[in-house]
């Protein structure tokens, strides 16, 4: 009983839930991304290159293509055709620098928000002392009374 009260503790604090909720944001975002590389921006960087273009689709095979296989990227990979795929690294790479580039923004707008929450908790004015009770002013004349 002891190990799930210590799993417990460990698992509600505040930084696994944390990490918790970014990794499955993240995840989630990520799928955004490859959504909008492959079916927004590939499609138009392969328009403007000349139409069409998948680059999925660019690689170069490095080994024997068996008889009866396309030469496309998913028949050749399940046929585990060893391949030079530099077209999926393109495309795996422009998701990753537009994830990055994103995550980067929303970073420094967090950064900018605590900064400006921090500014103005600074330049709150301190809040006035609150008057001190009878009996505080009481033992503090009897006090300056007994040093003279």
């Amino acid at each position: 009983m002891a190990i799930i009260s210590e799993f417990k503790e460990f698992a509600m604090k505040g930084n696994v839930m944390d990490l918790a909720v970014g990794v499955i944001i993240g995840g989630a975002f990520g799928k955004i991304v490859d959504s909008m590389v492959g079916d927004i921006i590939m499609p138009v960087i392969a328009f403007i290159t000349g139409g069409g273009i998948d680059f999925s689709n660019l690689f170069i095979v490095l080994g024997h293509v068996p008889e009866g296989i396309n030469r496309t990227y998913d028949a050749l990979k399940k046929a585990g055709v060893p391949m030079f795929a530099y077209g999926n690294f393109f495309t795996i790479l422009l998701n990753f620098i537009i994830l990055a580039f994103v995550i980067f923004q929303l970073v420094k707008i967090m950064n900018k928000i605590r900064l400006s929450a921090e500014k103005e908790a600074a330049a709150a004015p301190e809040p006035a002392p609150a008057p001190a009770s009878e009996e505080v002013l009481l033992l503090r004349e009897i006090r300056d009374n007994l040093k003279k």
